[in-house]
């Protein structure tokens, strides 16, 4: 299979799919085989096409781009670097915007959790947090590279964007609701302070977004990565909190928690990092978890209300309100996030008017 000739400036005014059809056509491939894969929340957007005697995944962006500072395929070349599962590079076609990768199918590890044993669910988060001390084990080849991933971090000014865009999409685009003053004014300066106190954690490589819909499960069962490319430094504790709170739509399990936790720290000292202690690291987890899934629930407000994308997002936002509320109660502090959120999550939960 040949590699097509790059597209012209005009022809990439055309949608995505168009786009990618003339790509794969300019291969030699058959565009009718191109298959639309589930949109993620962000501007790429994702196909399966034919590729040599087999399938790829085509990501295709909205623009062109640079390969040698394009932050996928750096991250690609320090994960690959580091020996982590991430897809193989096939092809690059900058002016066309598209990135033509490895298929790992189709099986989410959110979903194989869905089916899997007790047994099977150990094995998998097992898997899944080594990789998380996996990738923060590549923390030094990430600044030896100067990886776009080390030059980036949640600092201060990151955590409280996201913050802000929380504020913004959950009070705003979804409830339409406008915070007296001096409420909004106290609820900034709480979160200010989770953004503050987070950004001056010590900071090693994170994934970014590590949950189980973004880790694959290939035919013998191992996990592999995708959706890498806003890797960055940041608190040790953030990808675990990605790992276990993300999309979550019950509470999760204490116990659970803590055990996964405890793993962890384990995990880090078998690839010889630095120790953390096991009390220390729990407080920075509810306090990461604060600011993560606040961050997640504006996410999911803005793809609800504005995206129209409500079938998928919506069911994620009010369990994941309670986890911040329960993050909250157990580090006793932001008495106003607290009872701000338990008043909305309450409103959500009490029951309409019953029929005599």
């Amino acid at each position: 299979m040949h590699h097509p000739s790059q597209i012209t400036q005009h022809a990439f005014r055309a949608p995505a799919r168009e786009r990618l059809a003339e790509y794969v056509l300019r291969a030699g491939g058959d565009a009718e085989k191109i298959v639309a894969l589930t949109p993620d929340a962000s501007t790429r957007e994702y196909f399966r096409i034919p590729w040599k005697n087999s399938n790829a995944v085509a990501a295709v962006y909205p623009e062109p781009f640079d390969p040698e500072v394009h932050p996928f395929l750096d991250v690609t070349r320090l994960f690959s670097e580091a020996g982590l599962p991430v897809p193989e590079i096939l092809h690059v076609d900058a002016l066309a915007g598209i990135i033509v990768q490895e298929d790992f199918g189709d099986r989410q590890l959110r979903r194989a959790l869905e089916s899997a044993s007790d047994d099977e669910r150990e094995a998998y988060f097992e898997q899944a947090v080594g990789l998380i001390a996996d990738v923060q084990a590549a923390t030094r080849l990430a600044f030896e590279r100067n990886s776009i991933a080390s030059r980036l971090a949640f600092d201060e000014a990151k955590l409280s964007w996201e913050l802000d865009y929380f504020m913004e999409h959950y009070f705003g685009s979804l409830r339409g609701e406008q915070l007296k003053h001096g409420d909004e004014a106290q609820l900034r300066a709480e979160l200010n302070d989770v953004s503050a106190e987070l950004a001056a954690r010590p900071r090693t490589l994170c994934h970014r977004d590590f949950h189980p819909s973004n880790l694959m499960v290939d035919a013998a069962g191992r996990l592999r990565i995708i959706d890498y490319q806003d890797a960055r430094m940041g608190p040790a504790s953030y990808d675990l909190v990605s790992l276990l709170l993300d999309r979550r739509t019950t509470l999760p399990s204490l116990a659970e928690v803590r055990e996964r936790r405890l793993f962890f720290l384990e995990e880090r000292r078998g690839r010889g990092l630095e120790g953390v202690d096991p009390d220390e690291f729990a407080y920075e987890f509810r306090l990461m978890a604060v600011q993560r899934c606040l961050k997640a629930v504006g996410t999911f407000s803005y793809q609800t209300a504005v995206l129209g994308r409500g079938e998928t997002y919506a069911q994620f936002i009010n369990p994941m309100l309670k986890i911040v509320a329960q993050a909250a109660e157990w580090l006793d502090r932001f008495p106003l996030l607290r009872a701000t959120l338990r008043e909305r999550f309450d409103d959500a939960a009490r029951p309409g008017p019953k029929a005599e």
